[in-house]
């Protein structure tokens, strides 16, 4: 009946129900005291009196306000973000005119909206995917042509940062760390021969060669540093006599020339979520309890500027040492047999450390993961002291603590899809979970929320439902 009811009528209504039930409580509330006043006098009875209508109107006040919570504030809430999910992502969520019922025309009209919205998007993906074929094509070209240079080249921005790196780049600084997009180059050469080269660039606007030599020594590469035309930052080549490099395959690129105008780097807290570099993982575990279970497997990638970076991965299997319960197997399929010969979890986490280096981390219910990586902290002789982002707080900072949020209901939510084959694999979920983030920045950006500090600041909001780690 009340759905054939204006908004306004029902609003007027709605506060009509207020006044009467205000007037009712304190009537009958002086009724009970006069009945009262008989034995226990005036001042008792008006006494009994003001303590009745009191706790009647705090009830009152109470009922309302659970009506109002269900039948208002989180229809809205669910609307406005069902709305920000179709317009900062792909997902194609039907906005269900029964969300908000008793809001009239809101929902539906919220929903037109969003389907045209949604049209027009289509309308121009279908547009841009000429456009975004040619550039794969010759994106491949500059690959296949870059194999048959044997020369390992790297891009470098003003800061010595990581811009590009082809297949052999990747090969030789594989030797000393894993290759990192956006990554100082001083984390895996010494910093003075770099320094000394960049200067004499910077001084004469010519080719220098160096020598650099890796950080923990063994390794010893000739290059050439030449300045960029027309940006600011430096294309580094090493020469392929030292070490020898495969040309056999075809070379990936990976690169975001972007990161050429980036400025120097400011605090983590103050840099905005869309120019931050993400290490998102999982991992799969003999139980639930992180105090005397154990790792078998952690699988990451890495997002730079709100983009995974293909090629940056990180998978590798973990021998727990011990014998893995039929029930976990069941669960991510790991046999005692698969991870017999793989690295102990000492050295898979120095690994994993070494890739998650100068980034924020990410997962889904940090907490669990992180437990088990900090258990070994001591014995692999590293610290996980990482920014940390949990988009199980993310979530409840976009769609409200009431809302489920696994990773299956964030991603239904989102219109992302996870295999069956990746569901319960580490690196699987890692995929899905910096899908899931990437997803949530422009839509925290469009509420307002851009920094890393102003994130952390709104999922300390909802610490009962999980613990922040920041």
């Amino acid at each position: 009946m009340l759905a054939n009811l204006s908004l306004r009528l029902r609003i007027f209504l709605f506060f009509c129900l207020i006044a009467v039930g205000g007037v009712t409580v304190v009537l009958v509330s002086l009724y009970l005291g006069l009945q009262r006043s008989v034995d226990a006098g005036a001042a008792g009875g008006f006494t009994f009196a003001a303590i009745l209508a009191s706790f009647g109107l705090l009830a009152l006040s109470a009922g309302i306000w659970l009506l109002f919570d269900e039948n208002v504030a989180k229809p809205i809430e669910k609307v406005a973000a069902l709305m920000r999910v179709r317009a900062h992502s792909d997902a194609e969520t039907d906005i269900d005119p029964e969300l908000a019922r008793y809001l009239g025309d809101l929902a539906p009209a919220a929903a037109g909206l969003a389907d045209r919205a949604g049209n027009a998007a289509q309308d121009l993906a279908a547009n841009l995917a000429d456009h975004t074929a040619q550039l794969a094509a010759e994106r491949d070209q500059l690959t296949a042509l870059l194999t048959d240079i044997p020369v390992a080249m790297t891009v470098l921005s003003a800061d010595l940062n990581i811009v590009l790196y082809d297949g052999q780049s990747a090969d030789l600084l594989a030797r000393i760390a894993p290759p990192r997009l956006n990554a100082p180059l001083t984390d895996y050469f010494e910093p003075e021969a770099l320094d000394q080269a960049r200067a004499q660039v910077n001084r004469t606007g010519l080719p220098v060669g160096c020598v650099l030599t890796s950080r923990h020594g063994g390794l010893s590469c000739p290059a050439l540093m030449r300045p960029l035309d027309g940006a600011p930052g430096y294309l580094l080549s090493f020469e392929a006599s030292e070490p020898q490099l495969s040309t056999e395959q075809p070379r990936p690129l990976v690169y975001d020339f972007n990161l050429l105008e980036t400025a120097g780097q400011a605090r983590t807290e103050d840099t905005p979520l869309s120019e931050l570099t993400f290490a998102v993982f999982d991992t799969e575990t003999t139980g639930l309890l992180p105090h005397k279970d154990d790792i078998v497997q952690i699988g990451a990638l890495r997002m730079v500027r709100g983009k995974i970076v293909e090629g940056e991965t990180f998978d590798t299997l973990v021998d727990p040492k011990r014998p893995i319960p039929a029930t976990s197997s069941e669960v991510h399929g790991i046999t005692d047999a698969m991870v017999a010969g793989a690295p102990d979890v000492i050295k898979a986490a120095r690994g994993f450390h070494g890739f998650a280096s100068g980034a924020v981390l990410v997962a889904h219910n940090a907490p669990f993961d992180l437990a088990f990586l900090r258990r070994q902290a001591e014995a692999c002789e590293v610290a996980w002291d990482h920014p940390v982002l949990d988009t199980v707080l993310l979530s409840a900072v976009l769609f409200g603590a009431s809302e489920t949020h696994t990773l299956d209901a964030i991603c239904d939510r989102l219109g992302i899809v996870i295999e069956d084959r990746d569901r319960h694999t580490a690196l699987g979920d890692a995929r899905a979970t910096a899908q899931v983030l990437a997803c949530m920045i422009p839509m925290l950006e469009a509420r307002g929320v851009r920094t890393f500090g102003e994130v952390v600041t709104e999922t300390k909001k909802h610490g009962r439902l999980l613990q922040d780690l920041n």
